[in-house]
């Protein structure tokens, strides 16, 4: 199912209006997001010929003779074989260079890893052939740390990239695709399980429940989500035993370096370059609260590393602790993914929907304040859900996220407004400044007419589910 992508299909198709020029375009990702099946759209609708091909892990020959085969449309046992990619290049570029196409190189890092010198002889082949043509020449890969490296002074292809791209997993308005059927409270639980990932989406059986799908697809004997972790890993790092052992450590919610190195048994020496690699491939992230500056951003020793992928979390948190249990005794497990799992989506996707929907209502002009930054606050005087900041006109904004069955009521939003507000204000007002201070609530149930009533004599917002969910889609 081909969903969304609306901004990346409008990047992508700007590119054929530039007919001056060869065009390079570099779209990359990491696995299961769906860089395939866009750019394939994409090439179909544009009304040009194209040739997709994909490279394997296999020998830098069989991989000139199979893209031979492609760009020529021949069969693979007649394709010429060349003893180099520089000659590859030389024989068939000047045969592609007449009429507009575009030509996908998907998987590059499997051949660049075949062939170290793969990249310098399609550098060779760009500045000589395709920069002066009609060719759009699009390079995409799912190992983001390789695909990052031909951006970098190093990588032959430096400086002759015309376009990039990074493909993120869908929004959470794109669930309602896949699961028309079900209730926003399913689709933001299976959010928090799988986030937007295109792949592990279709995995998903539409025609299920979320608690069926958890029961008979995600930890089924065999079933592709129990092996995802490993491959995600194995694809793309030399120790994935030790990369494991830190997922394993964050996601049982050790997140300073300290408790992660300890944890894993990994000494802190070693332990930041591990941390690093896996936050460039975008397995794990540090956070900040979002009230400190840029100058306090960069000596804070406030950072927590969490897990930055959805089904990681997910995995890590419920499945990885108890996979010997899930082949003896599934039901143990399973029930303790259902006692557990409210408190998991609500400290996880319901709390950044509501961040993202304050960022959202934020360019649109619709809350207070512009914020400069949105994310959550923490500190020894107080923890915040939401926290939005203009450090310019001195606004901020407290939220407060409930994933409970309940409505809220009148004390809890008294709490935040009593209590919260002056601890927060302690930690923003070291020189006594003032701060104009905005709240703003999400709830699942909604609201006690006492809790609105309070939200009202603070010109508070009170969110509610159904509300949060139509205004993301919007």
């Amino acid at each position: 199912m081909f969903v969304d992508r609306t901004r990346e299909l409008l990047f992508l198709r700007q590119t054929l209006s530039r007919q001056d020029r060869g065009q390079m375009l570099l779209l990359y990702g990491r696995r299961r997001v769906g860089k395939t099946e866009l750019l394939r759209q994409w090439a179909v609708t544009s009304g040009l010929s194209y040739t997709y091909w994909m490279a394997e892990k296999e020998p830098a020959a069989l991989q000139r003779r199979k893209l031979f085969s492609r760009l020529l449309d021949v069969p693979v046992h007649q394709a010429v074989d060349f003893s180099s990619w520089s000659e590859l290049w030389d024989w068939i570029a000047p045969r592609l260079v007449s009429r507009r196409q575009i030509i996908i190189l998907d998987e590059l890092p499997y051949a660049a890893a075949a062939d170290s010198a793969m990249l310098s002889a399609l550098q060779y082949a760009w500045d000589h052939y395709f920069q002066n043509s009609p060719v759009i020449l699009v390079l995409c890969g799912s190992q983001v740390n390789l695909m990052s490296t031909i951006m970098t002074h190093q990588s032959p292809l430096f400086g002759r990239l015309t376009g990039q791209w990074y493909l993120q997993p869908l929004p959470f308005a794109a669930l309602r695709h896949f699961f028309p059927d079900w209730s926003a409270e399913e689709r933001v639980a299976a959010y928090a399980i799988v986030g937007g990932v295109p792949a592990y989406l279709q995995w998903l059986d539409r025609n299920r429940s979320l608690s069926e799908n958890i029961r008979q697809v995600i930890t089924a004997q065999g079933s592709m989500f129990l092996a995802e972790p490993n491959l995600l890993l194995y694809d793309e790092v030399r120790e994935p035993a030790v990369y494991l052992a830190i997922l394993q450590a964050i996601g049982a919610g050790y997140h300073t370096p300290k408790e992660i190195g300890e944890t894993s048994l990994i000494g802190q020496t070693h332990l930041s370059a591990y941390l690093r690699t896996l936050q460039e491939l975008r397995l794990v992230k540090r956070h900040l609260p979002a009230t400190l500056t840029t100058a306090q951003r960069r000596r804070s020793r406030q950072g927590r590393y969490r897990l930055a992928d959805a089904y990681l979390r997910f995995y890590f948190r419920f499945l990885a602790p108890h996979l010997d249990q899930l082949l003896f005794t599934p039901e143990a497990v399973l029930e303790h993914i259902q006692k557990e799992l409210r408190a998991f989506v609500g400290q996880t996707a319901f709390e950044e929907l509501a961040q993202e929907w304050v960022a959202a209502r934020g360019r649109a002009g619709t809350v207070p304040f512009a914020p400069q930054a949105v994310g959550s606050h923490w500190s020894k005087r107080v923890q915040v859900d939401v926290a939005a900041i203009n450090w310019d006109s001195h606004d901020v904004l407290l939220g407060e996220c409930k994933w409970g069955t309940e409505h809220v009521d009148k004390g809890t939003v008294r709490t935040v407004i009593e209590q919260k507000t002056a601890r927060l204000l302690q930690d923003l007002t070291p020189l006594g400044e003032e701060w104009r201070v905005h709240y703003a609530f999400f709830a699942r149930a909604g609201y006690t007419p006492a809790a609105l009533a309070s939200l009202r004599e603070v010109d508070g917002l009170g969110v509610d589910l159904a509300q949060l969910d139509q205004e993301l889609e919007e």
